[in-house]
This record gives structure tokens, C-alpha cells and sequence, in this order.
């Protein structure tokens, strides 16, 4: 291998595979670049098949190279989904991110400098202990989810309901924490976490999509945990001060449709790429929107629009719009959004927080409890559903609560609140992400030069 000056930096960027985390590194990338030497080479390394949907969506930097490692499915076989999946891709690391690694140096001519992880991927730890550079773990969800990993020991031996961890307030239970933490740590997410938790300790910095003024307690008692922590988000934030890697369009008349509509009249309902609702709760959604005539946007799969009556669909035509995909983004920053009806997915709630739009959460799994709990408990920008799942009444009262109730007013004025703290944290020049930023670029250099 031929390699160029000593001194320059090649950084590798390790994707785990699944819904939004490979975007969420992809976006800190970009945003890190901008505060690094302009020869810094990035070697970003993922499946195929999540390369492909994830550049499909966005732009390939010059300095940026992608490798495609194995995903653990064998020749000939059928592509597995969830969990099966998750746990083939497993069983074939870290040996097909090390094969990779080597393939990335010999190409580009300059030995890596720098492993930049998501923090699922812990057995970056070793790999970059095995060519003495650092590790660098990233976090896409929230501070508290983080804490909750790191305490999972502590929060197993609990016998009662309160959570005593350090920074968390008495309105969380031990019922609200991901159930990979309180249930079996043996299934392939629940031992990436827990192993993961045991790791962080040894990465450099562990960066965290939120912002310091978010979640000031937890992050004290994270950086007493861990050698550096840096809040760099909301990433959604961040990538419009540069250039934004989604390329959002409107071919459904999204935004022409809204521009039709009252200020804060419209309900927007999406919940995520992988969240589905039983029928019974899809019903209820559609007969509480017709029963309230209320302006909606519902982002709904085909195949959950065939539960829906013909009828329902004709007269919502009148006052509603359905789509399979939505531009959330163009639609949270809208000014007829009243109110986001969510899954409750980090992603979700901080592009809310971003646009300043108060959501009605109904959680599924992973982290979503928790982090509707601290929507409706902790920080006051929304509620959770009812019961727990979607009824006609239910959906029905939470309306009222945003468009004929004192309540809602007081959490869009929370909402509002947060926004503007996310907005000074990407300031260019001293908002608390951006100086973040700064340090963690500031960390990578020095630990090349050392």
C-alpha cells in the first residue's frame, strides 16, 4: 500500500443497518466535515441494501467513499426482515467490518485514523483497539434512553416501580424504560444494548442527537459516566444549516393542500416507516377524524387504507388527505399544523420540538414510551393516547384538547418554548451544538497528531 502524509485524516464510519440510523451518521458526517481539514477522507461502511436506500435519498460528498459489507444472508437465500434480520447481520460482525476496513485502506492510500460508530455497533471498540485509533459511539435517541442502558443492571435489580437513577424525575416508572432494559437481555437488540452499555466507557466521546438545554441533569450525570459526551443535535437542525442530505419532495400535494387550510387547524398523523397499528385502532382514527370534521393529514400505508370504508374515504376527501409517504419536515414547519398524532420515535419528537408542534403520542416499542412519557410528563408538548391505544373516544378527547381546550394551549406554548432552544443550540456561531461540534472535531485532529 502506497500510503499519502501521515497527517491526514481518514475517519470510518460504521452504519448499523436499520430504519433511520445510517441517515442520523450520515448527517453528524456532514456536519463534523465542516470543521475538519478539507482532505479528510470518510470511508462509510453499511450493507448493500441499506447503501442503496439510504443514497438513494442522499448525496455522496467528494470526500466520502461508500463499502458495502455482508449483511450475514447466504446466497440463494430470501431476504429475512426484523428481528431475523437484525440477528444475521449480527452474527457476521465484526469480521465483515474488518474485512471491509482493510479493503477501505489499501484503496485510499491512508490508514485509518479514527472509528466513528453507531453506538450499537460496540465491537468498534476492539476493532479500533486492534489499530490503536480511537472510537467515537454515537447515540440517535434521547440523553434519558441513553442513562437508562447505562443503569440497565440497576434497573433490573429494582424490585419496585419508581426509577432511582440519577437525573430522572419521579414521574418515570420502570414501566416507561425500553423493555430491552426490564425484560430478557438475551434476543440480538437487547444484547447489543447491554453489551454496549458495558463498552462506552472506552469510546473517546460518545455523541448524542439532542441538545444541552434539553435534558441538563441527565447529561451531567452522562458525562460523569463517560469520557466525553457531546450533544450535537437536533440533527434536523443541524443539516439545514448545511445541505440538508434528504431530499424531500411533494409529489402527493402535501404543501399545496396545506397552504388551503386555516393556521393551526390541520392534524398530522404519521407513525414511522415500521409502526403498524392493528385495524381496530386505524378504524378508530377514521371514525374519531370524521366525527370531528377536523383537517388531517394522515400518512398511511396502502395496505392499512384497504382497512378503511369506501364511504369514509369518499367523505374525507371533503376535509382530509391521505398519502402513503408524507415531506414531514415541509409539514411540521407548516403553519396550519395544529397538532402531530406520532408513534413517538426520537427522530419524530425532535423534528416536533424543532417546528414547534405539540404531538399526541402513541408508543409501540424501543423507546417510545419512554420518550412519550417525557413528552407528556417532563417536558409538557403533548399527551400520550388514552388507554394506551387508539379508541374512537379517546382519539376524540385528546382533539379537544388541542383545538377547544386551555391544556392545549399551554403545551404549544412549551412546544414553542423548546423550539427556540433548539434553534439558539445550532446558532452558528456559540449555540451549545455547534461549539460541540467544534470540540469533537478538535478531539479527532488532536488524537491524530498524538
Amino acid at each position: 500500500m502506497t500510503t499519502t502524509h501521515c497527517s491526514q485524516l481518514h475517519i470510518a464510519l460504521f452504519a448499523f443497518p436499520f430504519s433511520s440510523h445510517p441517515t442520523c451518521l450520515l448527517n453528524v458526517m456532514q456536519k463534523l466535515s465542516s470543521f475538519l481539514p478539507s482532505n479528510t477522507l470518510f470511508s462509510y461502511f453499511n450493507t448493500s441494501q441499506s447503501n442503496t436506500l439510504t443514497f438513494s435519498k442522499s448525496s455522496k460528498s467528494n470526500n466520502l467513499k461508500v463499502y458495502d459489507v455482508w449483511d450475514g444472508v447466504k446466497e440463494g437465500n430470501d431476504t429475512p426482515f426484523g428481528h431475523e434480520a437484525i440477528e444475521l447481520f449480527i452474527q457476521s460482525t465484526p469480521a465483515n467490518f474488518e474485512k471491509s476496513m482493510k479493503e477501505a485502506e489499501e484503496e485510499r492510500g491512508v490508514k485509518l485514523s479514527c472509528i466513528f460508530s453507531d453506538a450499537f455497533l460496540w465491537f468498534s471498540c476492539e476493532l479500533a483497539e486492534k489499530i490503536d485509533v480511537p472510537w467515537i459511539a454515537l447515540w440517535i435517541s434521547s440523553s434519558y434512553s441513553l442513562s437508562a442502558h447505562l443503569y440497565t443492571d440497576l434497573i433490573r435489580s429494582n424490585k419496585g416501580t419508581s426509577l432511582n437513577i440519577p437525573g430522572f424525575p419521579s414521574s418515570l416508572r420502570i414501566s416507561d424504560v425500553p423493555p430491552e432494559v426490564a425484560e430478557n437481555l438475551e434476543g440480538a437488540v437487547p444484547s447489543i444494548l447491554y453489551n454496549m452499555a458495558l463498552t462506552l466507557h472506552k469510546a473517546v466521546a460518545v455523541v448524542v442527537n439532542s441538545f444541552e438545554e434539553l435534558s441538563p441533569t441527565i447529561n451531567k450525570d452522562l458525562k460523569s459516566k463517560l469520557q466525553k459526551v457531546y450533544n450535537v443535535g437536533p440533527l434536523v437542525l443541524e443539516s439545514s444549516n448545511n445541505v440538508s442530505l434528504e431530499v424531500d419532495s411533494d409529489e402527493s400535494g402535501c404543501i399545496e393542500w396545506l397552504d388551503k387550510q386555516n393556521q393551526k387547524s390541520v392534524v398530522y398523523i404519521s407513525f414511522g416507516t415500521i409502526t403498524t397499528l392493528s385495524p381496530n385502532e386505524t378504524l378508530a382514527i377514521a371514525d374519531a377524524l370524521e366525527a370531528k370534521k377536523v383537517p388531517f393529514i394522515w400518512s398511511l400505508k396502502d395496505n392499512d387504507v384497504k382497512i378503511l370504508p369506501k364511504v369514509f374515504l369518499e367523505r374525507a376527501e371533503e376535509f382530509g388527505k391521505i398519502v402513503s409517504w408524507a415531506p414531514q419536515l415541509e409539514i411540521l414547519a407548516h403553519s396550519s399544523i395544529c397538532v402531530h398524532v406520532s408513534h413517538g420515535g426520537w427522530n419524530s419528537v425532535l423534528e416536533s420540538i424543532s417546528h414547534g408542534v405539540p404531538m399526541i403520542c402513541r408508543p409501540s416499542f424501543a423507546d417510545q414510551k419512554l420518550n412519550s412519557r417525557l413528552v407528556e410528563s417532563v417536558w409538557e408538548i403533548g399527551l400520550q393516547i388514552e388507554g394506551g391505544s387508539f379508541t374512537k373516544s379517546g382519539t376524540m378527547s385528546a382533539l379537544d384538547i388541542f383545538f377547544n381546550d386551555d391544556k392545549g394551549k399551554v403545551l404549544r406554548q412549551n412546544v414553542v418554548g423548546l423550539k427556540a432552544r433548539a434553534l439558539a443550540a445550532v446558532k452558528p456561531e456559540n449555540g451549545s451544538s455547534t461549539q460541540n461540534f467544534k470540540a469533537l472535531a478538535d478531539l479527532v485532529k488532536r488524537h491524530k497528531l498524538a
